[in-house]
Parts: C-alpha cells; structure tokens; sequence
C-alpha cells in the first residue's frame, strides 16, 4: 500500500510538469486574445524582445491609446477630388469597424499634392511621428514613388487605394514595404485597347501623357496592346508638362494624321483644358476623345464643359457586387463626407486597404501584462503581403510579393448628358 502510494505521488508530480509544459508551449508563443482579436504575449514573455528582433522595431500603444494609421493623399487642387474620395473610403472603413486589437483607431491626414515634392513631404512628415502604423496612399503614383521609398527606408507600411504606374509593382523596382489595392495599369492600357479594337473599331490612335509615372505608363501599355491587339497604328505619343495650358503646339501636330482615337490618360486641370481646345483643332474634329481614372470626376466634367461630352474614361469597374455597397458603405460615405455620392472612382480600394492593414494588425499584435500594445513593423508588412482571399468591396483580393492586391475590373464609361455612364463591358 506505501509503494503505491509512493507511485500515485510520483505520477502526480509527471502530470503536473506536463501540463505546465503544455500551456507554456516552449515559452516562446503568443495566445489569441478574446477580447482585442489580438494577441497577448504568454506568460513570462516579454514583447519588447520580439520588437527588439524586429529589424524596425515595434509601434508601442498605451492601453488607452489609440491606433494612429496616416493617408498621405491629394486632398487641395485641381485633383482633390481624387484624394478626398479616398479619405473618405478611409473614414467609413474606421468608423464601421470600430475598435482594432482593442483599440479605437484615429486618421493622421497628410497631402501628397499628386506630385513627386508633395509625396516626399507628405511621407517625411509620417515617418518623424513614431506612433504612425501604417499609410493608406498616395493618390498618385508621381507621389507613390518617392513616398513607397522613404516609408519602406523606416520600415514604415504604404498600402494605395489608386496608384496604378506599373513600375511600383515591378520586381525591379518594388518598394518592399509598398502595396496597392488598386489595379495595375498593364490591366488597364489593355482593356481600353480591347475596348477601342472592339468596340469603336479604331485603327489609328495617338496618345497624350503628363510626364507622370501614370500617365507615361498607362498611355504606352495603351499603344503596345493597341498594336499587338488590333493591329493598329499609334500616329503621336505627344507629351505636355504639368501647369500648361496651351495646347494648340501639340493637338496642332496630332491632328495633320488625323487618328480615329485620342487617348489621354492624365488630370483634371490639363485634361479639361485639352478637351475643349481639342474640338477646336482641324484635325480632330472627327477624333474620339478618351481618358482615363484620373479625370473620371465631376470635377472635370465641370472645368471641361460640354466639350466633355460623348468622351469615354477607362477606369475601375465601380459595378460592385453584393448588397454591402450600397446598403452600407454608401450611406456612411455620404455621412463622413457630406457628398451627395462618391467623388471619385477609388473610395472603396481605400476602403478594402484600410481594413487589410487593420487585419494585419490584429494578426501580429501583442499585448503585454500592463495593456501595453505592440506591433512589429515588418511583421505588418509580411501580414499584408501574405494576404490571401480577402473579401472585400472590391473583389477577392490576393497579394503577391510585389504588393499587387488589387482584384482587377476595368471598365469604360462614356460621358453622356453631363453623367458618367457605364458602357463596356
């Protein structure tokens, strides 16, 4: 009876030290938490060692403090309209999601001014504030380039709702700490190609560009598949600067080919401008007259006029799926914005950006014994770049390694009795 007494104390014992074991896992990982969708770090670990680890460290949050994401966005100017409609998309994304990994989150708005300058500035100003998480930018690819740069050099997390230039998702070229939810104009030049070979029947086309990444970009994937899809010829590929007005030089030299097609994937102030000088130059009186997402605005019907009308804009697909668009979203959107409808064409990229990077936060966040929050940065950054099969209103959006998310629609609208109309596909 005293040996087995002693056997039945010793077997204790074992089941003691095993169970121990097993809920400290190896003392080297983290359990979900319940109540912040988190993770809290286990007994006797300390997060600071894995920020320590972390090659740029952790964002630290108080218990009460909230999560600080930054927009770096064109928000004044001709092209505010672009910016704010993501702002807003922003904002909607906050409000309904309420609390991330238990913490309310607030917006640190910055202007990218949809220029190089204006990116580096705004990205400068996030990077010196420690507590910035993440970005949701830029508008503009001009600005996503310095911007993807100097955010990746801090380790700093950049996710756009509308960049498109294809060089910032090129392997040579990727910042490693960039993405976009936006589609990528290799997607775009192709289908207004398919869309003029198809469609308006066009055999000859000339082009017009800014100098911008975007539009130098769009407008020559739109020539190279313009040749290799229709066969068609590409009579101009014409260049202007940003702040021109006159045009007269340059429509002037297109016109004497007479293209059946005039692309002009650029902004607000020069597209308006264009349009209208255009239907006043011989030449081009017979020309179709196309652009693309970054005048698909009311602010550019309103500058062009009625020259405006009858031209078409590639763009993205806004015919989303699913009820959640309009019987949410929109009502939000029209409450934080004050706008009768969206401005623009990106709101809900930036919608689906935000809600990544909250996704991604509550992945890799920790919490210590005091309510103390942290998260790594380049953990944030491999969270989102894992991302996978995520619904969102733009589609199902998966990220390769290059920081392409987007889950791409492109579609044509035409401008007709001072409305954007959906015509293609």
């Amino acid at each position: 009876m005293h040996k087995l007494f002693r056997l039945s104390a010793i077997l204790a014992v074992v089941l003691l030290i095993l169970a121990a074991c097993s809920s400290n896992n190896g003392g080297g990982s983290t359990t979900p938490s319940s109540s912040t969708g988190g993770s809290v770090a286990s007994m006797g670990e300390d997060p600071t060692a894995a920020c320590a680890d972390d090659p740029f460290g952790c964002v630290q949050y108080g218990p009460s403090d909230p999560i600080n994401l930054g927009t770096a966005l064109v928000i004044s100017g001709a092209n505010s309209s672009l910016g704010l409609d993501s702002q807003y998309g922003v904002k909607v994304a906050v409000a309904l999601r309420g609390q991330v990994a238990g913490h309310d989150v607030k917006e640190t708005d910055t202007d990218e001014g949809c220029s190089a300058d204006g990116g580096t500035a705004a990205a400068n100003q996030l990077k010196a504030d420690p507590s910035i998480v993440a970005v949701v930018g830029t508008s503009c690819s001009s600005a996503g380039v310095p911007a993807a740069e100097i955010l990746s050099q801090s380790g700093i997390l950049l996710v756009s709702p509308s960049n498109t230039a294809p060089s910032l998702t090129d392997p040579s070229t990727h910042q490693p700490f960039y993405a976009r939810t936006a589609h990528n104009d290799k997607v775009q030049g192709k289908a207004m190609a398919q869309f003029a070979c198809d469609v308006l029947k066009v055999k000859t086309a000339a082009t017009i560009h800014d100098g911008s990444p975007y539009a130098q970009q769009l407008q020559q994937v739109f020539a190279d598949q313009f040749k290799s899809l229709c066969n068609g010829t590409i009579t101009d590929q014409q260049a202007i600067t940003v702040g021109q007005t006159d045009f007269n030089s340059v429509l002037t030299t297109i016109g004497t080919k007479k293209p059946e097609l005039l692309y002009y994937p650029i902004f607000v102030a020069e597209g308006a401008l264009i349009t209208q000088q255009a239907k006043q130059t011989a030449g081009l009186s017979d020309t179709i007259l196309a652009g693309a997402d970054g005048i698909q605005t009311p602010d550019f019907l309103s500058a062009a006029g009625s020259a405006a009308e009858g031209m078409y804009m590639s763009g993205p697909d806004l015919n989303f799926s699913g009820d959640f668009y309009e019987s949410t979203f929109i009502p939000k959107y029209k409450e934080v914005s004050g706008e009768s409808a969206p401005i623009s064409v990106f709101h809900a990229h930036a919608y689906d950006a935000a809600n990544i990077i909250f996704d991604a936060i509550e992945k890799v966040a920790m919490t210590d014994a005091d309510g103390n929050l942290y998260i790594p940065r380049t953990a944030l950054k491999d969270a989102v770049l894992a991302t996978s099969g995520y619904k969102g209103i733009t589609g199902t959006l998966t990220c390769d390694a290059n920081g392409d998310c987007a889950d791409p629609k492109i579609s044509v609208v035409q401008v007709k009795s001072g409305k954007f109309e959906r015509v293609w596909p």
